[in-house]
């Protein structure tokens, strides 16, 4: 766990925005300005509905012999639709496939709602089905995403291979402090999506709703103590604390801005400061995605 932990931390990582919400071409050219600034874990998935156009760009770079395959971190999921068992490897193949890989470094199932969607199925099932890919050689590891404590003791408590991974939203709003410790004490990394709050999302306007984060007064004071942006110190929170943070943009100068937090540290009363504006604010709704 703790070689993965590190991997996964090495570099800034980066989630890509739906293709649906940018422009022909977007992403791909996110991913080349990714690489090329040193960027090396990319989180996919078959719902983002991307995975062809990041497979367009490390297929270009890796033509150029500007970069190898072993360098590169690549991660996918298995979305609600396709938790039947004879369902999981068509389903990974597919993004496999579009993604012009030989095999993945983590595929996580999406989130444990399945059943809800296929009745003959369950998480477990799905789970099992994840295994055998292992077992080919399709993937190196596989784990898990929006589990919480409760579901992720179900899964132990019956797989033959732990999850290796718990990826979730996590952010100063929304800390969770008993899943982070759960996850620590099971050797589950873990890895932080959503970790500026959602700021492209509408945002709560009820009276006792906390300014969005990235105008948070507390998080822009400790950033400029540390001539930093508050994104950076949003992530370096994160990463801090031995969690991963996927921060997501297509913008090429914050796609470099993200990566550059690996030059300074928060102190112990930082990180207090940030984990005292949990609120248990939480902006995306599975309920609603189903």
């Amino acid at each position: 766990e703790a070689a993965l932990l590190g991997l996964i931390c090495q570099q800034a990582v980066m989630c890509l925005l739906l293709s649906l919400q940018s422009p022909p071409g977007a992403v791909q050219e996110a991913v080349e300005v990714a690489l090329d600034a040193g960027y090396r874990h990319f989180d996919c998935a078959y719902f983002y509905q991307n995975e062809a156009e990041i497979g367009a760009a490390f297929q270009k770079k890796l033509v150029e012999g500007r970069l190898k395959r072993d360098e590169l971190y690549v991660v996918s999921k298995l979305w609600n639709s396709f938790h039947a068992p004879q369902d999981v490897k068509p389903a990974f193949l597919e993004s496999l496939t579009r993604l012009k890989m030989d095999y993945l470094d983590l595929y996580l199932m999406h989130s444990p709602m399945g059943e809800a969607l296929i009745p003959t199925s369950s998480p477990l099932s799905s789970w099992q089905a994840m295994e055998k890919l292992v077992d080919e050689g399709l993937v190196k590891s596989v784990g898990v995403s929006n589990f919480n404590i409760s579901q992720l003791e179900r899964l132990l408590s019956v797989c033959r291979i732990k999850p290796a991974a718990n990826q979730v939203e996590l952010h100063p709003y929304l800390t969770q402090p008993e899943l982070v410790e759960y996850c620590k004490s099971k050797g589950i990394v873990l890895i932080a999506y959503s970790p500026f709050g959602c700021p492209a999302r509408p945002f709560p306007t009820e009276e006792n709703s906390p300014v969005p984060l990235l105008e948070n007064p507390t998080v822009n004071e400790i950033a400029q103590k540390h001539g930093k942006t508050s994104t950076q110190v949003l992530i370096h929170f994160h990463i801090q604390r031995g969690i991963a943070a996927i921060p997501k943009s297509i913008t090429p100068s914050h796609i470099v801005e993200n990566a550059e937090v690996y030059d300074f540290s928060l102190t112990p009363k930082d990180i207090k400061t940030l984990e005292g504006l949990n609120c248990n604010m939480r902006f995306i709704k599975w309920n609603m995605l189903g």
